[in-house]
Protein backbone atom coordinates (compact mmCIF):
# COMPACT_ATOMS: atom_id res chain seq x y z
CA UNK A 1 0.00 0.00 0.00
CA UNK A 2 3.06 2.23 0.49
CA UNK A 3 4.38 1.30 -2.37
CA UNK A 4 0.94 2.45 -4.32
CA UNK A 5 0.81 6.16 -2.43
CA UNK A 6 4.09 6.85 -4.04
CA UNK A 7 3.55 5.73 -7.39
CA UNK A 8 0.35 8.30 -7.04
CA UNK A 9 3.10 11.19 -5.93
CA UNK A 10 5.15 10.88 -8.55
CA UNK A 11 2.25 9.93 -11.45
CA UNK A 12 0.90 13.45 -9.69
CA UNK A 13 3.68 15.89 -10.21
CA UNK A 14 4.74 14.52 -13.45
CA UNK A 15 0.71 15.24 -14.71
CA UNK A 16 -0.43 12.02 -14.85
CA UNK A 17 -2.44 9.42 -12.95
CA UNK A 18 -2.14 5.86 -12.13
CA UNK A 19 -4.15 4.43 -15.38
CA UNK A 20 -5.46 0.54 -16.00
CA UNK A 21 -2.64 -1.67 -14.63
CA UNK A 22 -2.49 -4.79 -16.88
CA UNK A 23 0.81 -6.59 -18.57
CA UNK A 24 0.32 -7.93 -22.27
CA UNK A 25 2.96 -11.15 -23.18
CA UNK A 26 5.81 -9.44 -21.34
CA UNK A 27 5.49 -6.32 -23.28
CA UNK A 28 5.31 -2.54 -21.93
CA UNK A 29 2.44 -0.55 -23.70
CA UNK A 30 1.71 2.62 -22.93
CA UNK A 31 -0.68 5.71 -24.56
CA UNK A 32 -0.45 9.07 -25.94
CA UNK A 33 3.68 8.65 -26.45
CA UNK A 34 4.36 8.54 -22.76
CA UNK A 35 5.00 4.83 -21.30
CA UNK A 36 7.18 3.45 -18.71
CA UNK A 37 7.67 0.96 -16.15
CA UNK A 38 7.25 0.65 -12.43
CA UNK A 39 7.80 -2.48 -10.21
CA UNK A 40 6.53 -5.20 -11.76
CA UNK A 41 3.89 -5.18 -14.24
CA UNK A 42 2.88 -2.39 -13.54
CA UNK A 43 2.20 -0.09 -16.08
CA UNK A 44 1.31 4.03 -15.92
CA UNK A 45 -0.14 5.92 -19.30
CA UNK A 46 -1.15 9.47 -19.29
CA UNK A 47 -4.26 9.93 -17.72
CA UNK A 48 -6.63 12.61 -16.52
CA UNK A 49 -5.99 13.55 -12.26
CA UNK A 50 -8.81 11.90 -10.25
CA UNK A 51 -9.76 8.90 -12.28
CA UNK A 52 -7.89 6.01 -11.23
CA UNK A 53 -8.98 3.20 -9.28
CA UNK A 54 -7.68 -0.17 -8.04
CA UNK A 55 -10.08 -1.89 -5.79
CA UNK A 56 -12.33 -2.47 -3.36
CA UNK A 57 -13.09 -4.46 -0.71
CA UNK A 58 -16.32 -5.97 0.16
CA UNK A 59 -17.77 -7.96 2.99
CA UNK A 60 -19.33 -11.57 2.05
CA UNK A 61 -22.59 -12.88 3.61
CA UNK A 62 -24.03 -9.37 3.78
CA UNK A 63 -27.35 -9.37 5.64
CA UNK A 64 -28.58 -5.79 6.10
CA UNK A 65 -31.91 -4.57 5.02
CA UNK A 66 -30.79 -2.03 2.12
CA UNK A 67 -27.92 -2.60 -0.58
CA UNK A 68 -24.50 -3.12 0.06
CA UNK A 69 -22.41 0.22 -0.46
CA UNK A 70 -18.62 -1.03 -2.18
CA UNK A 71 -17.59 2.29 -3.02
CA UNK A 72 -17.65 5.24 -5.38
CA UNK A 73 -16.81 6.36 -8.95
CA UNK A 74 -15.70 10.44 -9.07
CA UNK A 75 -14.45 12.55 -12.43
CA UNK A 76 -12.85 15.56 -11.71
CA UNK A 77 -14.44 17.14 -14.54
CA UNK A 78 -17.47 16.02 -12.82
CA UNK A 79 -19.39 19.67 -11.62
CA UNK A 80 -21.86 17.17 -9.37
CA UNK A 81 -25.13 19.11 -11.57
CA UNK A 82 -25.53 15.48 -13.25
CA UNK A 83 -23.79 16.37 -16.60
CA UNK A 84 -21.91 13.33 -16.33
CA UNK A 85 -22.96 9.64 -16.55
CA UNK A 86 -21.07 6.95 -15.31
CA UNK A 87 -20.79 3.34 -16.91
CA UNK A 88 -20.11 0.02 -15.40
CA UNK A 89 -19.43 -3.21 -17.48
CA UNK A 90 -17.72 -6.80 -16.67
CA UNK A 91 -18.16 -9.43 -14.04
CA UNK A 92 -21.72 -9.10 -12.50
CA UNK A 93 -22.57 -5.79 -13.32
CA UNK A 94 -25.92 -5.32 -13.93
CA UNK A 95 -26.99 -8.55 -11.99
CA UNK A 96 -24.84 -8.00 -8.76
CA UNK A 97 -23.64 -5.04 -9.24
CA UNK A 98 -25.03 -1.70 -10.09
CA UNK A 99 -23.83 1.98 -10.20
CA UNK A 100 -25.59 4.85 -9.73
CA UNK A 101 -25.15 6.76 -12.95
CA UNK A 102 -25.31 10.29 -11.43
CA UNK A 103 -23.38 10.01 -8.30
CA UNK A 104 -21.33 6.92 -9.62
CA UNK A 105 -22.06 4.97 -6.04
CA UNK A 106 -21.45 1.06 -6.53
CA UNK A 107 -23.70 -1.23 -4.79
CA UNK A 108 -24.09 -5.06 -4.43
CA UNK A 109 -27.58 -6.08 -5.15
CA UNK A 110 -26.85 -9.60 -4.12
CA UNK A 111 -25.57 -11.58 -1.50
CA UNK A 112 -22.41 -12.70 -1.99
CA UNK A 113 -20.13 -15.98 -0.81
CA UNK A 114 -16.46 -15.68 -1.18
CA UNK A 115 -16.21 -19.69 -1.22
CA UNK A 116 -18.19 -19.46 -4.47
CA UNK A 117 -16.17 -16.46 -5.82
CA UNK A 118 -13.38 -14.46 -4.62
CA UNK A 119 -13.63 -11.45 -7.17
CA UNK A 120 -14.67 -9.60 -9.68
CA UNK A 121 -13.00 -7.24 -12.24
CA UNK A 122 -15.32 -4.59 -13.73
CA UNK A 123 -14.66 -1.11 -15.99
CA UNK A 124 -16.04 2.30 -15.93
CA UNK A 125 -16.14 4.79 -17.74
CA UNK A 126 -17.56 8.64 -17.50
CA UNK A 127 -19.43 9.80 -20.42
CA UNK A 128 -21.01 13.31 -21.05
CA UNK A 129 -24.54 13.67 -21.01
CA UNK A 130 -24.70 16.82 -23.04
CA UNK A 131 -22.18 15.38 -26.23
CA UNK A 132 -22.17 11.74 -25.22
CA UNK A 133 -18.78 12.15 -25.40
CA UNK A 134 -16.41 10.15 -22.92
CA UNK A 135 -15.01 12.27 -20.23
CA UNK A 136 -12.44 9.44 -18.87
CA UNK A 137 -11.36 6.46 -20.33
CA UNK A 138 -12.57 2.90 -19.57
CA UNK A 139 -10.28 1.84 -16.36
CA UNK A 140 -10.27 -1.44 -14.89
CA UNK A 141 -10.89 -2.07 -11.29
CA UNK A 142 -11.12 -5.49 -8.83
CA UNK A 143 -14.02 -6.02 -6.56
CA UNK A 144 -12.87 -8.40 -3.98
CA UNK A 145 -14.83 -10.14 -1.01
CA UNK A 146 -14.03 -10.34 2.16
CA UNK A 147 -13.58 -13.21 4.13
CA UNK A 148 -15.75 -13.74 7.16
CA UNK A 149 -15.90 -17.32 9.29
CA UNK A 150 -18.95 -19.04 7.84
CA UNK A 151 -18.17 -22.40 6.88
CA UNK A 152 -17.54 -25.19 9.13
CA UNK A 153 -14.85 -27.57 8.85
CA UNK A 154 -16.02 -30.57 6.74
CA UNK A 155 -14.29 -33.91 7.31
CA UNK A 156 -13.62 -35.86 4.21
CA UNK A 157 -15.40 -39.04 5.43
CA UNK A 158 -19.03 -38.70 7.09
CA UNK A 159 -17.81 -42.14 8.81
CA UNK A 160 -14.45 -43.90 8.63
CA UNK A 161 -13.65 -47.33 9.56
CA UNK A 162 -10.18 -48.83 11.28
CA UNK A 163 -8.84 -51.23 12.94
CA UNK A 164 -5.63 -51.56 15.61
CA UNK A 165 -4.42 -54.89 17.49
CA UNK A 166 -5.17 -55.50 20.03
CA UNK A 167 -2.66 -55.48 23.09
CA UNK A 168 -1.41 -52.80 21.56
CA UNK A 169 1.16 -50.05 23.41
CA UNK A 170 -0.38 -46.62 24.41
CA UNK A 171 0.18 -44.58 21.31
CA UNK A 172 -0.10 -47.05 18.10
CA UNK A 173 -1.55 -45.09 14.97
CA UNK A 174 -5.08 -45.89 14.30
CA UNK A 175 -6.26 -43.70 11.47
CA UNK A 176 -5.67 -40.31 10.25
CA UNK A 177 -8.74 -37.92 9.69
CA UNK A 178 -8.87 -34.78 7.43
CA UNK A 179 -11.76 -32.13 7.49
CA UNK A 180 -11.01 -29.19 4.97
CA UNK A 181 -12.47 -25.70 5.63
CA UNK A 182 -13.76 -24.20 2.30
CA UNK A 183 -12.76 -20.14 4.35
CA UNK A 184 -9.74 -18.39 3.26
CA UNK A 185 -6.79 -20.02 4.84
CA UNK A 186 -4.67 -16.94 3.72
CA UNK A 187 -6.61 -14.77 6.47
CA UNK A 188 -7.01 -15.11 9.85
CA UNK A 189 -8.23 -17.94 11.56
CA UNK A 190 -10.84 -18.99 10.09
CA UNK A 191 -9.57 -21.92 8.08
CA UNK A 192 -7.44 -23.03 10.86
CA UNK A 193 -8.64 -26.42 12.19
CA UNK A 194 -8.05 -28.01 15.40
CA UNK A 195 -8.69 -31.80 16.12
CA UNK A 196 -10.26 -32.83 19.55
CA UNK A 197 -11.93 -36.13 20.85
CA UNK A 198 -15.72 -35.81 21.81
CA UNK A 199 -16.42 -39.79 22.40
CA UNK A 200 -13.96 -41.99 23.15
CA UNK A 201 -11.72 -41.38 25.99
CA UNK A 202 -10.03 -43.22 27.91
CA UNK A 203 -9.60 -45.48 24.80
CA UNK A 204 -8.34 -43.30 22.09
CA UNK A 205 -6.52 -39.77 21.66
CA UNK A 206 -6.09 -37.56 18.41
CA UNK A 207 -3.55 -35.14 17.92
CA UNK A 208 -4.66 -31.71 17.68
CA UNK A 209 -3.31 -30.82 14.48
CA UNK A 210 -2.82 -33.93 12.34
CA UNK A 211 -5.88 -35.81 12.90
CA UNK A 212 -3.90 -38.66 13.78
CA UNK A 213 -6.00 -41.18 16.30
CA UNK A 214 -4.03 -42.77 18.80
CA UNK A 215 -4.44 -45.68 21.58
CA UNK A 216 -4.57 -43.98 24.84
CA UNK A 217 -5.01 -47.27 26.91
CA UNK A 218 -2.39 -50.33 27.31
CA UNK A 219 -3.82 -53.81 27.19
CA UNK A 220 -7.05 -53.80 25.15
CA UNK A 221 -8.77 -56.81 24.81
CA UNK A 222 -10.63 -57.47 22.29
CA UNK A 223 -12.24 -60.63 24.33
CA UNK A 224 -13.43 -58.28 26.56
CA UNK A 225 -14.90 -55.40 24.12
CA UNK A 226 -14.00 -55.50 20.07
CA UNK A 227 -15.94 -52.18 18.91
CA UNK A 228 -15.25 -48.40 19.27
CA UNK A 229 -17.60 -45.67 18.25
CA UNK A 230 -15.33 -42.80 18.74
CA UNK A 231 -16.35 -39.20 17.65
CA UNK A 232 -13.86 -36.63 16.26
CA UNK A 233 -14.69 -32.92 16.49
CA UNK A 234 -12.73 -30.37 14.05
CA UNK A 235 -12.93 -26.51 14.83
CA UNK A 236 -11.45 -23.57 13.15
CA UNK A 237 -10.56 -20.64 14.24
CA UNK A 238 -7.69 -22.71 15.77
CA UNK A 239 -10.35 -23.58 18.19
CA UNK A 240 -10.69 -20.71 19.94
CA UNK A 241 -14.07 -19.92 21.45
CA UNK A 242 -16.69 -18.67 18.80
CA UNK A 243 -14.95 -21.49 15.77
CA UNK A 244 -17.66 -23.37 14.05
CA UNK A 245 -17.07 -27.18 13.83
CA UNK A 246 -17.83 -30.43 12.20
CA UNK A 247 -17.71 -34.03 13.16
CA UNK A 248 -17.33 -37.33 12.68
CA UNK A 249 -17.40 -40.55 13.84
CA UNK A 250 -14.82 -43.14 13.55
CA UNK A 251 -15.88 -47.27 13.90
CA UNK A 252 -12.73 -48.65 15.18
CA UNK A 253 -12.34 -52.45 15.63
CA UNK A 254 -9.70 -54.28 17.81
CA UNK A 255 -8.61 -57.09 15.50
CA UNK A 256 -7.08 -60.19 16.77
CA UNK A 257 -4.16 -61.52 18.07
CA UNK A 258 -3.29 -65.40 20.06
CA UNK A 259 -3.40 -64.19 23.05
CA UNK A 260 -5.24 -66.97 24.44
CA UNK A 261 -4.61 -70.66 24.81
CA UNK A 262 -6.72 -72.92 24.00
CA UNK A 263 -9.08 -75.57 26.42
CA UNK A 264 -10.72 -78.21 27.05
CA UNK A 265 -13.75 -77.74 28.77
CA UNK A 266 -13.50 -80.93 30.54
CA UNK A 267 -10.92 -83.04 31.81
CA UNK A 268 -12.45 -86.79 31.00
CA UNK A 269 -13.96 -87.10 28.28
CA UNK A 270 -15.64 -91.27 27.38
CA UNK A 271 -16.83 -92.99 24.57
CA UNK A 272 -18.18 -96.43 23.74
CA UNK A 273 -17.49 -98.35 20.12
CA UNK A 274 -18.38 -101.77 19.21
CA UNK A 275 -15.62 -104.05 18.88
CA UNK A 276 -16.94 -104.54 14.92
CA UNK A 277 -15.99 -100.79 13.92
CA UNK A 278 -14.61 -100.87 11.04
CA UNK A 279 -11.16 -98.98 10.84
CA UNK A 280 -11.68 -95.08 10.01
CA UNK A 281 -14.81 -95.33 12.18
CA UNK A 282 -15.08 -92.09 13.86
CA UNK A 283 -14.72 -92.84 17.70
CA UNK A 284 -15.47 -89.99 19.37
CA UNK A 285 -15.34 -86.02 18.91
CA UNK A 286 -13.83 -83.56 21.17
CA UNK A 287 -13.91 -79.84 21.19
CA UNK A 288 -11.57 -77.43 22.73
CA UNK A 289 -12.19 -73.77 23.76
CA UNK A 290 -10.13 -70.57 22.54
CA UNK A 291 -11.63 -67.27 22.59
CA UNK A 292 -9.32 -66.10 19.88
CA UNK A 293 -10.55 -66.24 16.09
CA UNK A 294 -9.66 -66.68 12.94
CA UNK A 295 -6.32 -68.45 12.59
CA UNK A 296 -5.37 -67.65 15.90
CA UNK A 297 -7.72 -70.20 17.18
CA UNK A 298 -6.47 -72.99 14.70
CA UNK A 299 -5.52 -76.17 16.86
CA UNK A 300 -4.02 -79.14 16.80
CA UNK A 301 -4.38 -82.54 18.53
CA UNK A 302 -2.79 -85.33 19.03
CA UNK A 303 -2.54 -88.33 21.52
CA UNK A 304 0.31 -88.06 23.93
CA UNK A 305 -0.05 -91.91 26.01
CA UNK A 306 1.67 -94.80 25.43
CA UNK A 307 -1.49 -96.68 25.29
CA UNK A 308 -3.84 -96.29 22.40
CA UNK A 309 -1.19 -94.91 19.81
CA UNK A 310 -1.44 -97.45 17.84
CA UNK A 311 -5.09 -98.10 18.12
CA UNK A 312 -6.41 -94.56 17.83
CA UNK A 313 -5.72 -91.50 15.61
CA UNK A 314 -7.21 -87.82 16.41
CA UNK A 315 -6.77 -85.24 13.83
CA UNK A 316 -8.59 -81.40 13.44
CA UNK A 317 -11.31 -81.05 11.82
CA UNK A 318 -10.54 -77.63 9.81
CA UNK A 319 -14.11 -76.18 9.50
CA UNK A 320 -14.99 -76.73 13.42
CA UNK A 321 -11.95 -77.04 14.94
CA UNK A 322 -12.96 -80.50 16.71
CA UNK A 323 -10.75 -83.13 17.85
CA UNK A 324 -11.92 -86.18 15.96
CA UNK A 325 -10.74 -89.63 17.21
CA UNK A 326 -10.92 -91.91 14.92
CA UNK A 327 -10.02 -95.91 14.74
CA UNK A 328 -6.91 -97.65 13.24
CA UNK A 329 -6.88 -101.39 13.51
CA UNK A 330 -9.91 -103.48 14.32
CA UNK A 331 -10.76 -103.80 18.37
CA UNK A 332 -11.88 -106.96 19.93
CA UNK A 333 -13.41 -107.16 23.07
CA UNK A 334 -12.21 -110.20 24.17
CA UNK A 335 -8.69 -108.95 23.99
CA UNK A 336 -9.11 -105.64 25.76
CA UNK A 337 -12.15 -103.88 27.18
CA UNK A 338 -11.12 -100.47 27.39
CA UNK A 339 -8.56 -98.00 26.54
CA UNK A 340 -7.48 -94.92 28.81
CA UNK A 341 -5.64 -92.20 26.49
CA UNK A 342 -4.01 -88.49 26.82
CA UNK A 343 -4.95 -86.16 24.34
CA UNK A 344 -3.57 -82.64 23.80
CA UNK A 345 -4.68 -79.46 21.77
CA UNK A 346 -2.24 -76.74 21.04
CA UNK A 347 -2.58 -73.75 19.09
CA UNK A 348 -1.12 -73.96 15.46
CA UNK A 349 0.25 -70.46 15.29
CA UNK A 350 2.00 -69.00 18.19
CA UNK A 351 2.86 -65.42 19.60
CA UNK A 352 5.73 -65.45 21.19
CA UNK A 353 5.13 -62.10 23.01
CA UNK A 354 2.34 -64.15 25.13
CA UNK A 355 4.53 -67.53 25.31
CA UNK A 356 5.78 -66.14 28.86
CA UNK A 357 1.67 -65.44 30.20
CA UNK A 358 0.37 -68.77 30.13
CA UNK A 359 1.37 -72.62 28.23
CA UNK A 360 -0.47 -72.69 25.04
CA UNK A 361 -1.84 -75.98 25.31
CA UNK A 362 -3.72 -78.15 27.68
CA UNK A 363 -4.74 -81.99 28.01
CA UNK A 364 -7.56 -84.07 28.84
CA UNK A 365 -8.27 -87.72 29.42
CA UNK A 366 -10.05 -90.20 26.66
CA UNK A 367 -11.77 -93.30 28.53
CA UNK A 368 -13.17 -95.69 25.37
CA UNK A 369 -14.64 -97.97 25.75
CA UNK A 370 -15.51 -101.52 23.50
CA UNK A 371 -18.67 -102.80 23.30
CA UNK A 372 -18.87 -106.66 23.43
CA UNK A 373 -20.81 -107.54 19.99
CA UNK A 374 -22.25 -110.84 18.69
CA UNK A 375 -19.50 -112.29 16.17
CA UNK A 376 -19.90 -115.62 14.52
CA UNK A 377 -17.97 -118.44 15.30
CA UNK A 378 -13.67 -118.33 14.51
CA UNK A 379 -12.58 -121.11 12.71
CA UNK A 380 -9.37 -121.97 14.55
CA UNK A 381 -7.12 -121.95 11.23
CA UNK A 382 -7.53 -119.49 7.81
CA UNK A 383 -7.87 -123.02 5.82
CA UNK A 384 -7.62 -126.93 6.33
CA UNK A 385 -5.67 -128.89 4.01
CA UNK A 386 -6.45 -133.22 4.21
CA UNK A 387 -5.16 -136.21 2.34
CA UNK A 388 -7.27 -139.07 1.69
CA UNK A 389 -6.19 -142.55 -0.10
CA UNK A 390 -8.74 -143.43 -3.81
CA UNK A 391 -9.59 -146.64 -2.51
CA UNK A 392 -10.40 -145.06 1.25
CA UNK A 393 -13.81 -146.75 1.86
CA UNK A 394 -17.22 -144.53 1.97
CA UNK A 395 -17.35 -143.18 5.69
CA UNK A 396 -13.47 -142.86 6.30
CA UNK A 397 -13.04 -139.70 8.22
CA UNK A 398 -10.01 -137.43 6.78
CA UNK A 399 -9.66 -134.38 8.68
CA UNK A 400 -11.52 -132.27 11.31
CA UNK A 401 -12.22 -128.89 11.77
CA UNK A 402 -12.74 -126.59 14.63
CA UNK A 403 -14.28 -123.35 15.31
CA UNK A 404 -15.40 -121.28 18.53
CA UNK A 405 -17.84 -118.32 19.81
CA UNK A 406 -15.10 -116.03 20.51
CA UNK A 407 -18.40 -114.02 22.52
CA UNK A 408 -18.06 -114.36 26.32
CA UNK A 409 -21.61 -116.68 26.49
CA UNK A 410 -19.43 -119.40 24.20
CA UNK A 411 -22.69 -120.73 22.22
CA UNK A 412 -22.33 -124.20 20.79
CA UNK A 413 -21.38 -124.34 16.95
CA UNK A 414 -23.03 -126.96 14.64
CA UNK A 415 -20.69 -127.47 11.17
CA UNK A 416 -22.00 -128.41 7.72
CA UNK A 417 -20.82 -128.40 4.38
CA UNK A 418 -21.80 -125.53 1.92
CA UNK A 419 -23.14 -127.32 -0.60
CA UNK A 420 -22.54 -124.93 -3.21
CA UNK A 421 -19.20 -126.34 -3.33
CA UNK A 422 -20.00 -130.09 -3.28
CA UNK A 423 -23.13 -130.74 -5.11
CA UNK A 424 -22.22 -134.37 -6.01
CA UNK A 425 -22.18 -134.78 -1.91
CA UNK A 426 -18.95 -136.01 -1.83
CA UNK A 427 -18.19 -135.41 1.71
CA UNK A 428 -20.02 -134.66 4.94
CA UNK A 429 -19.32 -133.52 8.47
CA UNK A 430 -20.09 -134.28 11.77
CA UNK A 431 -22.81 -131.48 12.90
CA UNK A 432 -21.41 -131.60 16.12
CA UNK A 433 -17.43 -132.34 16.48
CA UNK A 434 -16.28 -131.38 12.97
CA UNK A 435 -15.10 -134.24 11.33
CA UNK A 436 -15.01 -134.18 7.90
CA UNK A 437 -15.70 -137.86 6.25
CA UNK A 438 -16.39 -139.42 2.58
CA UNK A 439 -19.66 -140.57 1.67
CA UNK A 440 -19.27 -141.97 -2.10
CA UNK A 441 -16.55 -143.80 -3.33
CA UNK A 442 -13.03 -141.31 -4.64
CA UNK A 443 -11.31 -141.99 -7.61
CA UNK A 444 -7.72 -140.11 -7.74
CA UNK A 445 -7.71 -140.53 -12.06
CA UNK A 446 -11.23 -138.69 -12.24
CA UNK A 447 -10.46 -135.84 -9.44
CA UNK A 448 -6.97 -135.28 -7.46
CA UNK A 449 -8.19 -132.00 -5.66
CA UNK A 450 -11.55 -130.66 -4.11
CA UNK A 451 -12.27 -127.39 -2.65
CA UNK A 452 -15.30 -127.61 -0.03
CA UNK A 453 -16.60 -125.27 2.08
CA UNK A 454 -17.72 -126.07 5.91
CA UNK A 455 -19.78 -123.44 7.27
CA UNK A 456 -19.93 -123.66 11.51
CA UNK A 457 -23.37 -121.62 13.03
CA UNK A 458 -23.63 -120.66 16.27
CA UNK A 459 -26.17 -122.99 17.74
CA UNK A 460 -28.57 -120.23 18.82
CA UNK A 461 -28.39 -117.61 16.38
CA UNK A 462 -28.50 -119.31 12.72
CA UNK A 463 -27.51 -115.68 11.46
CA UNK A 464 -23.83 -115.71 13.20
CA UNK A 465 -22.10 -117.78 10.00
CA UNK A 466 -18.49 -118.41 9.33
CA UNK A 467 -17.22 -120.18 6.20
CA UNK A 468 -13.56 -122.08 5.89
CA UNK A 469 -12.18 -123.75 2.77
CA UNK A 470 -11.35 -127.00 3.39
CA UNK A 471 -8.85 -128.45 0.44
CA UNK A 472 -8.93 -132.30 0.04
CA UNK A 473 -5.93 -134.21 -1.66
CA UNK A 474 -6.93 -137.83 -3.19
CA UNK A 475 -3.91 -139.71 -2.74
CA UNK A 476 -3.03 -142.39 -5.75
CA UNK A 477 -3.38 -145.86 -5.45
CA UNK A 478 -1.68 -148.64 -8.02
CA UNK A 479 -5.03 -149.08 -9.34
CA UNK A 480 -4.76 -148.80 -13.46
CA UNK A 481 -2.91 -151.11 -15.38
CA UNK A 482 -0.06 -149.75 -17.68
CA UNK A 483 -0.68 -149.30 -22.20
CA UNK A 484 1.40 -148.93 -24.83
CA UNK A 485 1.75 -144.82 -25.05
CA UNK A 486 0.88 -145.70 -28.99
CA UNK A 487 -0.26 -148.09 -31.54
CA UNK A 488 3.18 -149.74 -33.15
CA UNK A 489 3.61 -151.10 -36.68
CA UNK A 490 6.95 -152.57 -36.52
CA UNK A 491 8.67 -153.43 -39.61
CA UNK A 492 11.98 -155.82 -39.90
CA UNK A 493 13.97 -157.29 -42.99
CA UNK A 494 13.90 -160.70 -44.08
CA UNK A 495 18.16 -160.76 -43.66
CA UNK A 496 17.98 -158.95 -40.21
CA UNK A 497 20.35 -160.51 -37.83
CA UNK A 498 19.97 -161.83 -34.66
CA UNK A 499 19.84 -159.60 -31.58
CA UNK A 500 19.49 -156.71 -34.04
CA UNK A 501 16.71 -153.99 -32.34
CA UNK A 502 13.79 -153.78 -34.24
CA UNK A 503 11.72 -151.43 -32.11
CA UNK A 504 11.37 -149.54 -29.60
CA UNK A 505 8.09 -149.31 -27.11
CA UNK A 506 6.78 -147.20 -24.67
CA UNK A 507 4.64 -147.20 -21.64
CA UNK A 508 1.74 -145.03 -19.95
CA UNK A 509 -0.15 -145.56 -16.95
CA UNK A 510 -2.76 -143.25 -15.15
CA UNK A 511 -1.62 -144.12 -11.53
CA UNK A 512 1.25 -141.42 -10.27
CA UNK A 513 3.46 -143.61 -7.50
CA UNK A 514 5.97 -142.08 -5.30
CA UNK A 515 9.00 -141.90 -7.37
CA UNK A 516 7.78 -142.34 -10.97
CA UNK A 517 6.99 -145.16 -13.36
CA UNK A 518 9.16 -148.07 -13.64
CA UNK A 519 8.02 -150.62 -16.23
CA UNK A 520 9.21 -153.79 -17.13
CA UNK A 521 8.72 -155.43 -20.55
CA UNK A 522 8.68 -159.37 -21.45
CA UNK A 523 7.13 -161.50 -24.04
CA UNK A 524 3.95 -162.91 -22.62
CA UNK A 525 4.65 -166.69 -21.20
CA UNK A 526 2.42 -168.53 -23.86
CA UNK A 527 3.58 -166.58 -26.95
CA UNK A 528 5.97 -168.76 -28.47
CA UNK A 529 8.43 -167.87 -30.93
CA UNK A 530 7.65 -168.97 -34.68
CA UNK A 531 10.85 -169.83 -36.34
CA UNK A 532 9.00 -171.71 -39.00
CA UNK A 533 8.03 -168.90 -41.12
CA UNK A 534 9.05 -168.49 -44.84
CA UNK A 535 10.05 -165.68 -46.98
CA UNK A 536 9.01 -165.46 -50.65
CA UNK A 537 11.38 -163.99 -52.81
CA UNK A 538 9.00 -162.53 -56.39
CA UNK A 539 11.91 -160.74 -57.71
CA UNK A 540 9.10 -158.02 -57.99
CA UNK A 541 10.36 -154.29 -57.77
CA UNK A 542 7.27 -154.34 -55.16
CA UNK A 543 8.05 -155.49 -51.23
CA UNK A 544 6.29 -158.07 -49.83
CA UNK A 545 5.23 -158.45 -46.19
CA UNK A 546 4.28 -160.85 -43.80
CA UNK A 547 3.04 -160.06 -40.36
CA UNK A 548 3.63 -161.88 -37.38
CA UNK A 549 1.91 -160.83 -34.11
CA UNK A 550 3.41 -161.20 -30.57
CA UNK A 551 2.28 -160.74 -27.15
CA UNK A 552 4.16 -158.32 -24.77
CA UNK A 553 3.59 -158.02 -21.02
CA UNK A 554 4.28 -155.01 -19.51
CA UNK A 555 4.18 -154.95 -15.65
CA UNK A 556 4.64 -151.61 -13.08
CA UNK A 557 6.08 -152.05 -9.84
CA UNK A 558 2.99 -152.70 -8.14
CA UNK A 559 3.22 -156.42 -10.48
CA UNK A 560 -0.02 -154.90 -12.37
CA UNK A 561 0.55 -156.26 -15.97
CA UNK A 562 -1.10 -156.12 -19.35
CA UNK A 563 -0.93 -158.19 -22.06
CA UNK A 564 0.19 -155.92 -25.36
CA UNK A 565 -0.20 -157.19 -28.89
CA UNK A 566 2.41 -156.34 -31.24
CA UNK A 567 3.19 -156.99 -34.84
CA UNK A 568 6.06 -157.00 -36.61
CA UNK A 569 5.84 -156.73 -40.38
CA UNK A 570 8.97 -159.13 -42.58
CA UNK A 571 9.36 -157.13 -45.88
CA UNK A 572 11.47 -159.21 -48.82
CA UNK A 573 13.35 -156.94 -50.73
Amino acid sequence: MRSQLLILVWAYHCGITLGVLRTIGGVRRGTEGISGLYGVDVLLRRSKRGWAWNQFYLMEEYTGDSLQYVGKLHSDQDPGDGSVRYVLIGDGAGDIFTIDPRSGDIHAVKRLDREERASYTLRARAVSNKTGRSLEDWTNFTIKIHDINDNEPKFTKAVYTASVPEMSDVGTSVLAVTANDADDLSYGNSARVVYSILEGQPYFSVEPHTGIIRTALSNMNRENREHYQVVIQAKDMAGQMGGLSGTTTVSITLSDVNDNPPRFPQGMYQFNVPETAAPGSTVGVVHATDADIGKNAEMDYKIISMEGQDVFNISTNKATQEGVITLIKPLDYESKKTYTIRIQVENRYLDPRFLVMVPFHDTAMVKIIVEDVNEPPAFQRLAYVMEVSENAPVGTIIGSVRAVDPDNNRSPVRYSIDRHTDMDRVFNVHPGNGSVFIQKQLDREEQAWHNISVKAEEFHDLNQVSRVPVYVRVLDVNDNPPSFAAVYETFVCENAKPGQMIQTISATDPDNPIGGHRFSFRLAPEASIKANFTVRDNNSECPYYEGIMYIIMITDPGTIFKLVPLIPFLCST
